[in-house]
């Protein structure tokens, strides 16, 4: 495999993952397609800077034209889509128009050129949301049913079946990986852990949705990465697989590890009102990737949130590049304001 085309590739696990394949395998070439939206940024791309295993392109996967062009001028032989609108409260408060054009028509261009220049494999990135809520000491299976409670994983879960459809229909190559909670360096600081580190930092108040008790499974990113990079190798087509941390906690909890390594205090933790139809608990099963490809994570939830507190306390630049007048506006309007 020596070219591969990565969307969505300045955002958070996208960049994580181009960083993390060029520097697993020597001979590989990485287009990288990124419309640059609020959460896309090339500053996640520095370090790639001169690589010449490395391609940025800036455009759109709802781009149709874009995509025929980039296809036409690159051999791919596989296509990675990490390109999404991502945010689960966006996509309450902000409308839903734009994680459709994204998430589901954007998808069905990429599998649609993907067909007609017959790549070999294509993968989607989804996500643990598309199973909706668990019960308590239950985890998500491959066979668990789609089950979207918000705009956001309705898209996404739409945009899985389109993938399912596409093998099924056009036999394609088609692989589906859906990954728990990631956290780690670059990510956007509407996401809860960045928000808190950010926040606690500055001494700000930590919006806490309802009584903080929702349970995610944490997984660092690289560890991400790597089992993504797996599927892609080694996945057996037509299939999913479920990656996760399997370090299941409250969000509460998350809260108040990271005010432990800040040495910041636990009343700066501010309740507000909880998000509509807020799922209760979210964990992964990761036997199916296990026992079939022999992954598993390499960082304990500790490192790796060692590891991401120490890169925001290092890279306070990036951090305030981010965080211009309207992106404090919008979290003002999203958790203050409420």
């Amino acid at each position: 495999m020596n070219k591969v085309l990565v969307t969505g590739g300045a955002g958070f696990i996208g960049s994580n993952y181009v960083d993390y394949a060029i520097k697993s395998h020597a001979d590989l070439q990485v287009v990288n397609l990124d419309a640059l939206t609020y959460a896309g940024n090339l500053a996640n791309l520095e370090s790639l800077d001169g690589n010449e295993q490395h391609t940025f392109v800036h455009g759109s996967i709802t781009d149709l034209g874009c995509l025929e062009k980039l296809f036409q001028e690159h051999r791919f032989e596989a296509v990675l889509n990490f390109a999404a609108e991502s945010h689960v409260d966006r996509s309450i408060h902000f409308g839903v128009t734009e994680f459709i054009q994204t998430n589901i028509q954007g998808t069905q261009n990429l599998i649609d050129v993907s067909n007609k220049y017959k790549v070999p494999r294509y993968l989607q990135v989804s996500t643990d949301e598309v199973y909706g809520s668990l019960a308590d000491g239950s985890r998500f299976t491959e066979q668990t049913p789609l089950a979207p409670n918000n705009p956001y994983s309705a898209t996404k879960a739409g945009a899985d079946c389109l993938v399912r459809a596409a093998g099924n229909s056009h036999d394609m190559d088609v692989v589906i990986t859906r990954c728990s909670n990631n956290f780690g360096p670059r990510q956007f600081p509407e996401k809860l852990i960045p928000l808190i580190i950010a926040n606690a930092r500055a001494d700000k108040k930590l919006p806490v949705y309802g009584d903080g008790m929702q349970v995610r499974d944490w997984i660092y990113v690289e560890d991400h990465c790597s089992a993504i990079d797996m599927v892609l190798r080694k996945g057996r087509s037509g299939e999913v697989y479920n990656i996760g941390g399997m370090y299941d906690v409250p969000n509460l909890e998350i809260i108040k590890q990271i005010l432990s390594v800040l040495n910041k205090p636990e009343n700066l933790i501010e309740f507000v009102t909880d998000r509509p139809g807020h799922d209760r608990r979210y964990a992964m099963d990761n036997t199916k990737v296990s026992s079939e490809l022999g992954w598993s994570p390499k960082y304990s939830f500790q490192e790796g949130l060692s590891l991401t507190v120490d890169w925001y306390l290092n890279n306070a630049t990036w951090l305030a590049g981010i965080q211009s007048g309207a992106y404090l506006k919008y979290i003002d309007d999203l958790y203050l304001n409420r």
